[in-house]
């Protein structure tokens, strides 16, 4: 049988980080809008600080996503923040960009690298090509179905995470699309754009699906209309061997992602303690049924989809 999986979640802030460690996170993924994009929450360094060493003392693990379309400007500053990082203790760093890649590896070598290359993350070769770069970890693509990333897993030669529950990225612009939208209408733009907004766009064609959509630092987001979840077919990836769950608390109320957690980590063990005589219970998701957004279906994702190519 494979290890048991790590369970992975966001934090919006330290303190939801404690909930979420309380909740059975092995876990967190955090970071600083300066340096990641779509974070739960912007954490200072003293904040990263402070979360590594709570986690530590728990037994679990922080990363710190280094997303970001990086820039001439941003290049500059990446050094001092790894270096940063590595003085704390940042168990590991998310990176799309070969130059976080390489000033971790010259700045902070003890820290791991996950590849997160949001959709290119689609194939165990380019996965192993950034593994013989110095990559422990991939981040499979959203768009993979559960043959593709099952499939993948014998031919990969370094760790696979893949995400199991909440909301995904469905497009970025560097442009604040919002803002430029509201002054085309003619209407003052007032107030913050950020995710406190609660902004979401609706298509005409389908007005009961809305996705939310925000801005900030890094530019314009908007998010899938629907939540991933897959705990009830969550063995299929356990017996396949994947190494990390998950779940993406962006845009979610604590008291959610708590519910959540909680339910895959009951899901994990209870395999783990007697894989064959595992069976899900529906019960489990009882209660982050009753704090779901009843505007927001709980569905499969890409997970049961055919991919046309």
């Amino acid at each position: 049988m494979a290890d048991k999986p790590e369970l992975l979640v966001t934090a919006a802030s330290p303190g939801e980080a404690v909930q979420m460690l309380d909740a059975g996170a092995d876990a967190l993924l955090i970071g600083e809008d300066r340096f990641g994009m779509r974070l739960a929450g912007s954490f200072t360094p003293d904040e990263i600080k402070d979360t590594v060493e709570i986690a530590h003392s728990r037994g679990a693990k922080v990363y710190v996503s280094m997303n970001n379309l990086m820039t001439n400007d941003l290049l500059r500053e990446i050094p001092d923040y790894v270096q940063m990082l590595g003085s704390i203790g940042v168990d590991a760093v998310e990176f799309n960009d070969p130059s976080v890649l390489a000033a971790v590896k010259e700045y902070a070598p003890r820290i791991a690298l996950f590849w997160n290359a949001e959709m290119t993350s689609t194939n165990y070769s380019t996965a192993n090509y950034w593994g013989e770069k110095g990559a422990s970890r991939v981040v499979l693509a959203r768009e993979l179905n559960m043959d593709e990333i099952t499939g993948m897993i014998p031919d990969l030669k370094i760790e696979a995470q893949v995400q199991v529950h909440g909301m995904t990225n469905i497009y970025h612009s560097k442009r604040r699309l919002v803002a430029s939208y509201m002054q085309h209408q003619g209407r003052p733009v007032e107030g913050d754009l950020g995710k406190d907004r609660h902004l979401f766009l609706i298509e005409a064609e389908r007005r009961e699906e809305k996705f939310p959509i925000y801005e900030d630092i890094n530019g314009t987001h908007i998010m899938s209309s629907d939540d991933i979840c897959i705990i009830e077919d969550l063995h299929l990836l356990m017996t396949a061997g994947v190494h990390s769950f998950k779940i993406e608390g962006l845009l979610k109320p604590t008291a959610y992602n708590e519910a959540v957690v909680k339910a895959y980590r009951t899901a994990i063990d209870s395999y783990f303690n007697n894989p064959e005589d595992y069976a899900y219970d529906e019960a489990w998701l009882d209660e982050v049924r009753r704090l779901q957004d009843p505007e927001r279906e709980l569905s499969f994702g890409f997970f049961y989809k055919e991919q046309v190519y």
